[in-house]
């Protein structure tokens, strides 16, 4: 259900239902995030590409893994969003790592807001995104209440979220609901050689960005004043500082560890 593995401190995560065009039940829920785990407690890695197998990155909730047979007694879809979809959420926010998405096709649903969760999101040309949970009559989940808004506008957000219309990648990048659009045979070399590129950076630089990038959600500019002189202190004191300001003034280009 999930393949992954590591090349020059990147780590690919694969999800692999390509006949069910990666919907998600539970079991690859739980693989995702134990992957996303390994990346981010393993030092080897330094940056994650997360994406799709076959002709979709991830149409959401499995469905049939849903049973309505018994209309007096429904499955409690708050257990499915607690239990699958907001522990992954969480991780690939708190992650100490950069999380680039290739979407490398459709992402519907919770698959769409699982792209729109991470760092930075590419996306194949033909690809589009679609808040797909009005057409089953639920409300969209995985952060896409909270990424949506904050990425496109108000406006926009509630009227997709409102009609479920598909989001054509082109467009999406337009409205800055994404990146970057590529052409699909070129989408997986960009955003490895862009995974790459961030696996050399400071690690912990990126860590502490996040982690005031996620406060700024909530704050207002006092108190996030007060968040970014607390992680530059931090920043602050890393090995890679030294080594940014030092290749600086020698003129050379900056050999960072990630310390």
């Amino acid at each position: 259900m999930i393949l992954h593995e590591i090349d020059r401190g990147v780590m690919r995560i694969t999800l692999n239902r390509p006949e069910v065009l990666n919907a998600f039940n539970l079991e690859m829920g739980r693989q995702l995030h134990s992957a996303l785990g390994d990346a981010d407690s393993n030092d080897a890695v330094r940056a994650v590409v997360l994406t799709g197998a076959g002709r979709a990155f991830c149409a959401g909730q499995d469905l049939a893994s849903v049973s309505l047979d018994d209309p007096n007694n429904l499955p409690d879809l708050g257990n499915v969003v607690r239990e699958q979809w907001n522990p992954i959420i969480r991780r690939i926010r708190a992650m100490g790592k950069p999380v680039v998405a290739a979407v490398n096709g459709v992402a519907a649903g919770a698959g769409a807001n699982l792209a729109l969760s991470c760092d930075i999101v590419l996306a194949s040309s033909s690809a589009a995104f679609i808040q797909s949970f009005v057409k089953i009559g639920i409300i969209p989940d995985s952060g896409g209440t909270f990424f949506l808004p904050r990425l496109v506008g108000t406006a926009r957000a509630t009227a997709l979220m409102l009609l479920g219309e598909k989001v054509p990648a082109t467009t999406a990048q337009e409205w800055g609901m994404i990146w970057q659009v590529c052409e699909p045979e070129a989408l997986m070399e960009t955003s490895a050689a862009l995974a790459q590129h961030l696996a050399l950076q400071p690690t912990r630089g990126i860590a502490l960005t996040k982690r005031a990038m996620n406060a700024s959600m909530t704050n207002d500019i006092v108190a996030q004043l007060d968040v970014e002189e607390i992680l530059q202190r931090e920043a602050g004191k890393t090995r890679d500082f030294v080594e940014g300001v030092q290749s600086f003034l020698e003129k050379r280009a900056p050999l960072f560890t990630g310390a």
